[in-house]
This record gives structure tokens, C-alpha cells and sequence, in this order.
């Protein structure tokens, strides 16, 4: 794929059709069972799909919103708006009604996609308090909708049997298309408050496409499989999981949801996965709490291979005659199974959206699984930079992706440059000029470059705590230590303008159920929080964090929550990253009180 002459994303799906026609290309659950949808099939129903927007009103440079699951109407919806010219608002499927209308009044979008009728609660409910969205599209068919006077209703299947097949106007729609058109707004996760709409273009996403290419081909590309489970409304889902495999004509398989994710890893057996680090710290959690179920013996043999994975990664050379005779056993005897959990065929596992815990990177790669560590942010169409096959450093995010470039500002901050770049922020020109200054993008995150060009990022600048004493801490590194511990699932450290650290802690759920069975008490969080007990436990845990770390950066005291951060309550994003003003907010004067005790 010549993603440098090409001028729009839609030019490429219509040449991936006319040369892989009846080939499969997107898979969904069908009545329990994995079926595909066509190359040629997918491009009929965007063409059918995108002559009924038109006979809609829909015009170039119109917003049309899309909620929905992963499935191939996700795929259909997205490109069938962009071939007119016209731009995708993806929203999350966890809005609530005042997230949509946020979304539906700042983009101005005129019309709105919606899978089901779950789904469409939320949004009619804001549909009502936007007047502007003159239609509503339904994939599902469902019960009357209440979206009320302001939006007309229209089945999916209705619009695309009567929709017209001839390609004539959609091609000369596409052709005039431009690199630097906007494609989409994709919406900040609002993790430092309101979310703001980030403008792509064809090109900023092509940019990042031709860098993955790059990154992936040391692999070897080939017939690529993809499993498509992080939310298509987040920009590194829509770019690694959605555009990317399209330009390489690779198959994709929606997920049936998180909960479903082991399963699905077992059937569909993909060769490349991308992933958040929540994921991959939920894996590691889940196999050491099952290695301590096991026997000794199986014990020592696991511990066995990560140890000789370990010292292999710390130097390729290093192994003795013995241990190199050992290690192909364990090969077969640990990391086979390890691998297999993944589906057993996996090129690359590549990392993204928040900040891989580098303890957990190398216990995966010590077990024969090879996570590629990378960094992005939405206004960089996702992806910054991502450590090489060749040359793996777990503790960075490595060198800058091809036509990246990056330095550091005097106070450490990274900016970056290149095509990749973002339009800008949609009707904020102010956020856009704080962003964007000479043409680099001011990134808010402190980092480092190394001498080979790997980037560690040490936190988000305005995360960084600054002591009452002067001294700066990175909250991000003591909760990596406290989430290693088996007792504590999530942390949050505090402490700006104060002596010292506080954190708000959240149990491990299995560890909870461990010790309450033991202890004989209940498991409910919510009346344990306050046990004497609980707490001195999960304090044994935070000393043995506090040990290692410098004087500055030890916990004096800790709150145990009622509850975890969720996307439920409002303290986490859809993609898992906690939203540290949500939380502050919440807790607010319980952090007061443990700072006056």
C-alpha cells in the first residue's frame, strides 16, 4: 500500500474490494458461531449506506454521531460518512445522555447511528435537548425509541435494501476527497475534564498507518488477524484495529465483549493484538494468583522459565551451557502454555493508551510473549513511537515511529511533529494554539531520550506532585509499585502542596475473597473498608512497597475505598485510564482528613 500517495481512506477500502472481492474481511458472532462478511460485500452496503445519507441531506463536511459495539455496521457506518466527504463523531458506549449531548452540541452533528436499543436510551434522551440532529439511524430494529419531534427515525436494513448500488456519485465523491480533510472527531477521554474534539484528517491517520507498516514489518507481514475488542470510538482502536488492517488487507474479528475476551482469544487465534495495559496487568495478576494454586514442583518450573527469560533479556549471551540446555524444555513446558492463552499464533502484542507497568512487560516477555510498549496520544492519530522487535526496552516507549520527529522543551516536556500531527481541536482555536505552537505538538507529558532515541515518559505534566518542601514526585511510578501487590488492584497517590504522600487504595478483589474466607469476615469492600484487620494487611503490602522507594516518594498513610474506579461510577475512561479529577472530586475531604491526622 502506497500510503503516501494516497489521498483518502475510502480510495483505499474501494482498491482493497475490487482486488480481494469474495475474500473475507470482517467477522461477527452469528448465533454462537464466527461468521464473514465479504470484501465486496462490506463495499456494496457503504455505497447503498452512503446514498441513503445523501438522500438524507448529509453533506460534505457534515457530522454524523455513531454509537455502537464493535461490528461490522461499526465499519460500514464509518466509512459510508466518510466517503461523502462528511466526518464520524464515534461515541462511547458508556455515555450517558449528558456525555451525547456534549458531543452532539459541540460537533453540531445533523445526524446520529445507533446499534440498539440499550444503546439508544441515553442518546434519544439527549436527542430531545438537540434539535440540530435531524435524524436518527437504527441498526437494530427495536421498540419506538422516543427520540422525540426534533429527529426522525430510520431502520438501517430499510435504508440499505432500498438504497442505491450504482457507485457513480460515491466515486466522484471520493475522488474529490482531499489528504487533508477531516475524517473524524475523535473526543478526548476526559480524563483533565470536558472532552474535546480532536480533528483528524485522512492524511494524519494514512501518516500513522505508513508507521505501523513500518514498525510491523520487521515481523514479517503477512495474511495478518486481528481481534477487535478495545472500543472503536478511542483513536488507538480506530487507527491500530480498525484503519490499519483495512491498508493491509487483513481480517478482523469483532470481540463478543471484555468478559468474552479469553474465549475469543482461543477461536479466533490472532497473529497481532493490540491492548491496553489494564489487560495485560489483569493476565499477569490472573496467572501468578493461579501458579500459587499449583504444586510446588509446577511452581519451580514456571519460576524456572521467567528467571531464564529474564537473564536471557538482560543479555542475549548470558546463559550458561546448562541453562541452555534447559531453557527449549521450558519452552514447551511453560511458555507454549503461556502463549497458547493468547491463541497461540501471536507476531506482536502491542501496548497502548496508558503506561505498560514495566515489571509486567518483562514477565510477559520473559514467558515468550513480546509486548511492544508504545506511546500516542489521540492529537497524534494515535501513535508516537513504539519499541522495535529487534531492540526491546521494557522501562520506554522507543524511538519515534517513521516520520516522527521529537525533542524535549527546557522544563522536559515532549513535543512532536510530523504529519501524524492533528487539524486541530473542533471550534476551540485557543486549545488548539496552546497545543500546536511552530508547527509541534506540546504533548503534557515529561519524558526522556535516550541515546539510542528510545522516549521514557516519566508522567503527565500536570500530574507531577510538587511537595510543600519543593520536591517533585511522579504519582505514576508509586502506584505502578503499590498495583505489583497482590493485596491492592488500584491506587491513586496524592500529595501536591503537602508534606508528603497519601494514596486511596482499592483491594484486589480475589485476594479480598482469600482473606475474608480466612478471616471469617464478609466480602463486601463497602462494610470492610473501615476493618482493623483489612487494613493492617493491606498495610504489610504498602510497607513493602514503602521499603523501596526513597523517602519522598514513601505512602504515610491510605484510604480504602468503598468501591473500585469504574467506568460505571464515572472514575475511569472507557479505555481504563482513571480520571484523577473524578476521583479528587469524590474523595476530596476524607484526603483532607488523612493529611490533618
Amino acid at each position: 500500500m502506497d500510503y503516501q500517495r494516497a489521498t483518502s481512506l475510502p480510495q483505499i477500502l474501494f482498491k482493497q474490494a475490487q482486488k480481494l472481492g469474495d475474500q473475507p474481511f470482517l467477522w461477527a458472532k452469528d448465533e454462537g458461531e464466527y461468521r464473514p462478511w465479504s470484501w465486496s460485500k462490506i463495499k456494496r452496503h457503504v455505497i447503498c449506506l452512503a446514498n441513503a445519507l445523501i438522500r438524507l441531506g448529509v453533506s460534505p463536511g457534515d457530522r454524523v454521531l455513531l454509537v455502537s459495539e464493535n461490528r461490522p455496521e461499526w465499519f460500514i457506518a464509518d466509512f459510508a460518512i466518510m466517503t461523502l466527504g462528511a466526518i464520524t463523531v464515534p461515541a462511547y458506549t458508556t455515555n450517558r445522555a449528558r456525555d451525547h449531548l456534549h458531543l452532539l452540541e459541540d460537533s453540531g452533528a445533523c445526524a446520529a447511528i445507533v446499534s440498539n436499543q440499550q444503546l439508544a436510551k441515553p442518546l434519544c434522551e439527549a436527542l430531545q435537548q438537540a434539535p440540530d440532529c435531524r435524524h436518527l439511524i437504527t441498526i437494530e430494529e427495536f421498540e419506538e425509541v422516543g427520540a422525540g419531534p426534533s429527529a426522525e427515525v430510520h431502520a438501517w436494513q430499510k435504508l440499505t435494501e432500498e438504497g442505491d448500488e450504482d457507485a457513480t456519485e460515491i466515486e466522484r465523491r471520493v475522488t474529490s476527497i482531499r489528504r487533508e480533510d477531516v475524517a473524524c472527531l475523535i473526543y478526548t477521554s476526559g480524563t483533565g475534564g470536558a472532552p474535546k474534539g480532536v480533528m483528524l484528517s485522512h492524511g494524519n491517520i494514512l501518516a500513522n498507518c505508513l508507521s505501523a507498516y513500518d514498525l510491523l514489518e520487521e515481523y514479517g507481514l503477512g495474511h495478518e488477524i486481528f481481534l477487535s475488542f478495545l472500543p472503536l470510538s478511542h483513536s488507538y482502536e480506530h487507527t491500530a484495529g480498525h484503519v490499519f488492517p483495512m491498508t493491509i488487507g487483513a481480517e478482523i474479528y469483532y470481540a463478543e465483549g471484555v468478559e468474552a475476551l479469553l474465549p475469543n482469544l482461543a477461536e479466533v487465534r490472532p497473529t497481532i493484538m493490540t491492548a491496553v495495559p489494564r489487560l495485560y496487568e489483569a493476565m499477569y495478576q490472573r496467572i501468578k494468583r493461579g501458579l500459587r494454586k499449583e504444586p510446588s514442583y509446577k511452581q519451580k518450573i514456571f519460576a524456572d522459565a521467567e528467571r531464564l527469560g529474564r537473564k536471557r533479556y538482560a543479555d542475549p549471551k548470558g546463559l550458561s551451557l546448562w541453562e541452555r540446555l534447559y531453557d527449549p524444555i521450558l519452552e514447551r513446558l511453560v511458555r507454549d502454555k503461556v502463549r497458547a492463552r493468547f491463541g497461540g499464533r501471536l507476531k506482536a502484542m502491542i501496548s497502548g493508551g496508558a503506561a505498560l507497568n514495566p515489571e509486567v512487560g518483562l514477565f510477559f516477555h520473559a514467558l515468550g510473549l513480546r509486548i511492544l510498549q508504545g506511546y500516542g496520544q489521540t492529537e497524534s492519530s494515535p501513535v508516537i513511537s513504539a519499541n522495535r522487535p529487534h531492540k526491546i526496552k521494557i522501562h520506554t516507549v522507543g524511538p519515534p515511529l517513521k516520520g516522527v520527529e521529537v525533542k524535549l522543551a527546557d522544563d522536559g516536556e515532549l513535543l512532536v511533529r510530523g504529519e501524524l500531527v492533528m487539524r486541530g481541536y473542533w471550534n476551540n482555536p485557543e486549545a488548539t494554539e496552546a497545543a500546536i505552537r511552530n508547527g509541534w505538538l506540546h504533548t503534557g507529558d515529561i519524558a526522556s531520550i535516550d541515546e539510542d532515541g528510545y522516549i521514557t515518559i516519566s508522567d503527565r505534566k500536570k500530574d507531577i506532585i510538587v511537595l510543600s518542601g519543593g520536591d517533585n514526585v511522579s504519582p505514576a511510578r508509586v502506584e505502578a509499585f503499590l498495583t505489583l501487590q497482590p493485596e491492592i488492584a488500584q491506587a491513586i497517590v496524592l500529595g501536591d502542596s503537602h508534606p508528603h504522600l497519601v494514596a486511596l487504595l482499592v483491594p484486589d478483589e480475589a485476594w479480598l475473597r482469600d482473606w475474608a474466607r480466612v478471616a471469617g469476615k464478609p466480602t463486601d469492600i463497602g462494610r470492610l473498608s473501615e476493618d482493623a484487620g483489612l487494613r493492617a494487611a493491606i498495610g504489610e503490602a504498602v510497607e513493602r512497597v514503602n521499603r523501596s522507594l526513597s523517602t519522598i516518594e514513601r505512602v504515610r498513610r491510605f484510604l480504602l475505598l468503598p468501591e473500585p474506579f469504574s467506568v460505571a461510577n464515572g472514575m475511569m475512561t472507557p479505555t481504563l485510564k482513571v480520571r484523577r479529577h473524578a476521583v479528587k472530586a469524590t474523595y476530596g475531604p476524607e484526603v483532607e482528613a488523612l493529611f490533618r491526622r
